[in-house]
């Protein structure tokens, strides 16, 4: 025993020299980095920097899957609130003060490459040539005239999406939303055998802009609070933020929730509140809010010993998930943000880069930091409220005649006979946002659709109707086209079908 303790005694001192090695190591290739900053990129270029080596001293410092299985238990009842009785406590006469009290932010760091587009993600036309960023401020242009209030819009850019976004902020400069936008920090990849920087200087364009990356949406705290954005909002008698991503078109601003964090039934305010939503078939990746060490925690499933992945997914033990619609109390930024006290666990995401080079990123998820915060709790809401587009079969839904679009916010139609969402799955040929309008002479009807699987080459002509479960299948080589005005219900359609003009 005496010889294997001194064997594992002698490994983690190794194990110590590496990892001062390897900071060292990064230390000096930052500040190679840092040194051809120009005298106006330096203050921004060492703000980042600093908060990457941290990043990276912690990344150093975990071992494995940072969540202990067997700590891991059912968050306690009162802890998540059903959204019923929430809404059941109904709104004080004076909401227009209570809103008056909140600013909406909007994760607005992506890009649409996943949907084969150039620039912002929030600039894509999603309903009416309406893009994500025009129903935002629909919204709340909406809210502030509704009630004579002063709800401002802040949009956390990255450097991929500030400059697309500051152009286009110009067209609403006459509405009734008082827009601020900051910028989340700007970390290096790193190249995954050498554990450095593949960045060379501090330049992001060109050959460069393979270099870097946002690192993921838990970086609002640090960027908010550097920006001088969150000191200013304080300032101007701002209480709570209601966050949430752009591409998640049931994240409206929720009077109840609001008024629930504003007056709370028990007197004690909750710094911190997630709306969670109940698992279906499709969500079951997605971060689960558990009690780990008397406190709530949210568990991504990057963090899930390989083990207990199954068990992680399963619908039965973990039933909801985090829609990432987030409120969070500014002071407790302010204060946690002062005292380095926000613990958010590192998700290392691993990319190969267009040259084939293999490099990591290293990011933090907003949601994560909830147990840093007092009095936090989760609020079961409905489905509605997470509506997001990540891929154009989202897009066919938010687009067709499912959803009505009233003051920027969509609701789901009331024809439609159940409150469930269609499953739709649009094969390669569509993942484009132009492929996908070409293919679409326009939208279909699909109020009583409840599965709809397009793959291969499929055009559809003008009013077609699809009900019940429809499959569409062009083999290779084949091309089906749906003609106009057909009515395809609990149908297989495969082989070769070309609708000729005459």
């Amino acid at each position: 025993d005496f010889s294997k303790a001194m064997s594992q005694a002698g490994t983690s001192q190794f194990q110590e020299v590496i990892r001062q090695e390897l900071e060292y190591s990064m230390k000096v290739e930052l500040d190679k980095i840092l040194a051809t900053a120009s005298s106006n990129e330096l203050e921004h270029a060492k703000k980042d920097l600093e908060g990457f080596k941290k990043l990276f001293h912690r990344f150093l410092q975990e071992k494995g899957p940072s969540v202990d299985w067997g700590k891991i238990q059912r968050p306690p009842e009162d802890s998540i609130q059903p959204y019923e009785k929430i809404k059941a406590r109904g709104l004080p006469d004076n909401i227009a003060s209570v809103l008056n009290k909140l600013v909406v932010v909007k994760l607005n760091g992506g890009l649409g490459t996943s949907m084969g587009c150039k620039g912002p993600k929030s600039l894509i036309g999603v309903r009416n040539e309406n893009t994500f960023l025009d129903l935002t401020v629909q919204q709340i242009e909406h809210l502030n005239k509704s009630y004579n209030t002063d709800v401002p819009l802040v949009l956390m850019n990255s450097f991929n999406t500030d400059d697309d976004t500051k152009k286009i902020l110009q067209k609403y400069s006459h509405s009734r939303v008082k827009i601020y936008t900051f910028n989340q920090s700007r970390y290096p990849r790193i190249n995954k055998e050498t554990l450095l920087p593949i960045a060379k200087d501090v330049s992001h364009s060109g050959e460069n802009t393979e270099c870097w990356y946002p690192p993921g949406h838990g970086d609002i705290y640090a960027s908010f609070y550097n920006s001088g954005l969150l000191d200013n909002l304080i300032g101007e008698g701002k209480e709570y933020i209601f966050v949430s991503n752009i591409d998640n078109l049931g994240a409206t601003v929720d009077l109840y929730i609001l008024n629930h964090l504003m007056n709370p039934p028990n007197g004690k305010r909750c710094e911190f509140v997630m709306e969670v939503t109940n698992k279906t078939r499709a969500d079951v990746k997605g971060g689960t809010l558990t009690q780990y060490e008397n406190k709530l925690r949210l568990v991504e499933i990057a963090q899930v010993p390989k083990a207990h992945v199954d068990e992680f997914k399963s619908v039965s033990k973990f039933k909801i998930f985090n829609t990432n619609n987030l409120w969070i109390a500014l002071s407790a930024i302010k204060r946690l943000q002062e005292k380095n006290a926000i613990d958010m666990e590192i998700i290392v995401n691993p990319k190969t880069l267009d040259g084939g080079l293999n490099v990591i990123q290293l990011e933090t998820a907003v949601g994560a930091a909830i147990k840093s915060f007092e009095n936090s709790l989760g609020i079961n809401v409905p489905r509605s409220r997470f509506l997001p587009v990540k891929t154009t079969s989202d897009l066919l839904l938010v687009m067709s005649n499912l959803y009505s679009l009233n003051a920027g916010s969509l609701t789901m139609s009331e024809k439609r006979e159940f409150p469930t969402v269609p499953l739709v799955k649009l094969g390669s040929s569509f993942t484009k946002v132009q492929d996908y309008l070409r293919r679409f002479e326009s939208i279909p009807d699909m109020l009583e659709l409840d599965h709809l699987t397009v793959s291969g080459d499929v055009t559809f002509g003008k009013n077609v109707s699809l009900k019940g479960t429809v499959i569409i299948i062009a083999n290779h080589g084949d091309r089906i086209d749906i003609p106009a005005g057909a009515l395809l219900e609990n149908k297989i359609v495969s082989g070769n079908l070309r609708i000729l003009d005459h």
